[in-house]
């Protein structure tokens, strides 16, 4: 007797996606698309498996034991995408002065990263990437948090739902040298952690990466500060000044184009990554309750150190799983249920009909049209009808119905009624 086959198992961290939970994912989709173009980003892609060094190039050695790594059959090195940026400026370098700059591109790529599986976070997961590139104006940030909050909006979230907060890598570093830290990049992973790991651990991290308890207190007031003007109290040297006169004019411009509310300064957030050389943002639910909805920053000096020239750049991601639960949250993802335009059905079971039928209306328009793939009593197709969700039933043999007309059925209002096709159509159109 041969031994029971095991049926496959969904590998961990990854999804199934039915059509119900496909329909979900296709909104968040089609909302980031719409937004991204809507402030003249264009879109763009690259492969999904990259050479490992492209990664090991931007973050190191370590970053190995993150990703989804193999050797193919010609012994190169490769790695499945963990994040979109290291591609971007991969594309970025091999155009070049090709490319008229500065220029804006989006990509929803889906990305892989071998880390524990928990809420908010998957080994497999989608993020909207959105990039600025050739210019080193702070007004390109204002761009991204700008469409950032346009796009939580459009989702149906309120302002009082979600903040964005804002830091500041150049701000940090121009700080660390003005209180005399002589080690920054042990620094900046310590500074990352600061709210997760408590003022104990967190001094002790920093007593390790051979900072006094005066810059400890030091960091900490200026992390602590909830505004621009307690900032300027402690900020003695001119860099360090400069670097908050950028906050406070892209604050100045969110706020002139009415993002005043969505916006806060937040100098915990230093982002780990160590490429980042100006602005950094992670976006939040008010409450914290979550992971960062989105995060970015600029990052002027990636390409350079990929091997390009050096191009000015600032983007950020958005993943699409904790965007989700916060949706879910707040009720505000689209009922999953299938939705159809038309359903077109026969009392005879005419099936040669119902096709012709369904042919003329996809011909005329750009309306889903369904129907039945075989003999059904009437029951069982309205049956499918509402199931599917259709607005219309419409009968291809009607005894009522004069030639070039249908007997229709609006199924939202139960309401029954005779016409042409194009008659039909502006029926759809009306509600």
């Amino acid at each position: 007797m041969s031994a029971k086959i095991q049926p496959p198992q969904l590998p961990k961290g990854t999804r199934d996606f039915y059509p119900e939970a496909e329909r979900i994912q296709q909104y968040i989709f089609d909302t980031w698309r719409q937004t991204a173009e809507s402030f003249a980003y264009e879109a763009y892609e690259g492969p999904m498996f990259e050479h490992l060094e492209l990664f090991t190039g931007k973050s190191g050695d370590e970053i190995v034991s993150q990703l989804y790594n193999f050797t193919d059959k010609g012994g190169r090195d490769i790695a499945l995408r963990p994040e979109m940026t290291p591609t971007l400026a991969r594309l970025v370098i091999q155009k070049g002065r090709e490319l008229r700059k500065p220029f804006k591109w989006y990509s929803m790529p889906r990305l892989f990263r071998y880390e524990k599986a928990q809420k908010g976070r998957l080994r497999e997961f989608f993020q909207l990437n959105m990039d600025i590139i050739g210019t080193d104006s702070i007004y390109a940030e204002a761009d991204l948090l700008a469409a950032i909050a346009s796009m939580l909006r459009k989702f149906g979230l309120k302002d009082e739902n979600f903040v964005i907060g804002v830091s500041s890598r150049k701000l940090l570093a121009t700080y660390l040298e003005e209180i005399g830290v002589t080690n920054p990049a042990l620094v900046y992973p310590v500074l990352d952690k600061r709210l997760k790991i408590g003022p104990e651990a967190f001094a002790k991290a920093l007593a390790e990466a051979n900072v006094s308890e005066e810059q400890v207190e030091k960091l900490d007031a200026l992390m602590n500060c909830k505004s621009i003007e307690e900032v300027e109290k402690l900020l003695t040297k001119e860099a360090a000044k400069n670097a908050l006169d950028e906050i406070k004019e892209l604050f100045e411009t969110l706020s002139a184009a009415g993002y005043k509310d969505c916006i806060a300064l937040d100098l915990s957030i230093v982002r780990g990554l160590a490429y980042y050389t100006g602005i950094v943002f992670e976006v939040f639910d008010r409450g914290k309750s979550m992971r960062a909805i989105a995060g970015g920053g600029r990052y002027d000096s990636l390409t350079e150190k990929l091997g390009g020239e050096r191009m000015p750049g600032v983007g950020f991601g958005m993943g699409d799983v904790v965007l989700a639960d916060l949706l879910r949250e707040y009720g505000l993802l689209p009922e999953p249920k299938q939705s159809i335009d038309f359903y077109v059905a026969s009392f005879t079971n005419d099936i040669k009909k119902i096709f012709s039928v369904a042919k003329e209306i996809r011909s005329i328009s750009s309306c889903s049209v369904s129907h039945p793939l075989s003999a059904l009593k009437m029951g069982k197709q309205m049956d499918q009808a509402n199931n599917q969700g259709a607005a219309i039933v419409i009968y291809v043999d009607g005894d009522k119905a004069s030639e070039g007309t249908f007997e229709y059925k609006d199924l939202r209002n139960g309401s029954m009624h005779i016409g042409s096709l194009e008659e039909i159509l502006n029926s759809l159109k009306q509600g």
